[in-house]
């Protein structure tokens, strides 16, 4: 029976608030695991004989899978703030998360038959995890008042972040290894025997990061309350979607600042999206990197994003939210810009280095050293716009709207997120270029940050 919904008499217990922000933590091996460090690049570089074409593919499953996700979220979300139960929708999403991830371990190298069935597993992998993040975040607003949601929100952030680098740490240092040395992260052998020639360590990163949510999820389930009692379904479907209709006239009448606000977030989060979906896919086709380099890579980006978040929020308090964001957008910009620019045997586009020798150790090149700067830079820059971002909205939204246009915030995430990848897909198909391919996600970026210039930062 979920426990019923707080009140000022009846304020959430800390494992509630706890267990709701572990679901962050449960979620985040998708976004690093699968989606970032270590099977994307597999998929492009190891399972399929054609990196471009497998570039193409899997940013063709990731579009569709956001335009999906894109089109429920917001009725799914309107629905759910109308009065049905958030945890049973979150258990299902579960289970189709779930399943997509343990899909993941049929991406035999060179079984091409697997391809749909990877491609589509992932795909339910997406859908899953966008899905249960709406009924996940609408639960916040009823956990603890308004004045602190700010607070639980950024709380699991935090919690995210560390949940993505507890478990890259973990996979990379005991679990996948290097397909030459037979060794792990950490020069160990794999904590479990897996077969090197098959790539088994690389296809378990699906059921590991299914295995982990799994176990860290459950105390969202017992722990954080949700709403309770009978109600017809209908009822809050029709209550659900006219109000999301009638919030979305009132946000383009009467607070076009904070439309133009979303806007503009709605287009940065895309490219910022694509280019960490993409970066380690792309580092790994020039270098050749395998999941030791991904793993330790990941893992040194992670901690530039904490600590970039960490300074962001001190700068936030100082300098105010748009300059941070813009600031941020400009070394983030420049960042990915210089990601782009190296190449197996040039920097900044035209400056030549010695390409990577055989045997050479890890990131001793020119190349991934320059690399690994410039990916340092997004990592820095990602966390100061993301944070900075939440709390602008916070300045500009009207004090008895703060929950309806953070509704909003969540839309303009995913409304359009389907749109770099399945750009970056179909420019990477007819060039035949990985690097024309995800400079798409910059045009994004730029266009983001010129729609939030105009924007007054004040209510």
């Amino acid at each position: 029976m979920p426990q019923s919904l707080p009140s000022a008499a009846q304020p959430v217990r800390k494992r509630g608030l706890i267990g709701w922000a572990l679901f962050d933590w449960a979620t985040q091996p998708y976004y690093t695991l699968v989606v970032t460090f270590l099977f994307a690049p597999y998929f492009v570089n190891g399972f399929m004989d054609d990196p471009a074409h497998a570039q193409s593919l899997w940013a063709y499953a990731t579009g569709t899978a956001q335009l999906a996700a894109a089109v429920l979220a917001p009725v799914l979300g309107a629905i759910a703030d109308a009065g049905l139960p958030r945890k049973p929708w979150i258990a299902g999403f579960s289970v189709m998360m779930v399943a997509g991830l343990c899909g993941l371990w049929f991406a035999v190298p060179g079984a091409t038959a697997a391809v749909p069935i990877v491609l589509v597993s992932f795909g339910l992998a997406t859908l899953g995890v966008e899905l249960a993040t709406v009924f996940n975040n609408a639960m916040m607003p009823g956990l603890i008042s308004e004045r602190r949601l700010g607070t639980l929100s950024g709380l699991a952030w935090a919690v995210g972040y560390a949940g993505g680098l507890a478990s890259l740490a973990l996979v990379a240092g005991f679990l996948v290894t290097n397909p030459d040395t037979g060794k792990t992260l950490l020069g160990l052998s794999p904590a479990v025997p897996l077969d090197a020639s098959t790539r088994e360590a690389d296809r378990l990163v699906g059921p590991v990061s299914a295995l982990w949510y799994l176990v860290f999820v459950v105390p969202m389930f017992l722990f954080t309350p949700d709403k309770s009692g009978e109600v017809s379904v209908a009822s809050p479907i029709r209550a659900g979607l006219g109000q999301l209709v009638r919030s979305l006239k009132d946000l383009l009448r009467h607070h076009r600042n904070v439309a133009l606000f979303l806007l503009a977030r709605m287009l940065y989060a895309d490219g910022g999206a694509a280019v960490f979906a993409f970066g380690g896919i792309y580092a790994a086709s020039v270098f050749g990197w395998g999941p030791t380099e991904l793993g330790l890579f990941g893992i040194i980006l992670t901690v530039g994003a904490f600590f970039g978040a960490c300074i962001g929020g001190m700068l936030d308090d100082w300098v105010g939210s748009k300059s941070v964001i813009i600031f941020g957008h400009v070394i983030f910009i420049a960042g990915a810009i210089g990601v782009l620019s190296v190449d197996a045997d040039e920097i900044l586009f035209f400056v030549p280095v010695v390409p990577k020798a055989p045997g050479l150790g890890t990131f001793a090149s020119a190349g991934e050293q320059a690399m690994l700067f410039f990916a340092v830079l997004i990592g820095l820059a990602v966390g100061p716009v993301q944070a900075s971002s939440r709390t602008l909205l916070a300045r500009l939204c009207p004090p008895d709207k703060t929950t309806e246009f953070f509704g909003f915030f969540a839309f303009s995430g995913k409304i359009t997120a389907f749109a770099a990848p399945l750009a970056i897909g179909a420019i990477t198909a007819l060039t035949g270029s990985q690097r024309l391919g995800i400079s798409v996600s910059l045009v994004f970026l730029v266009a983001g940050l010129l729609l939030l210039l105009p924007v007054r930062p004040s209510r």
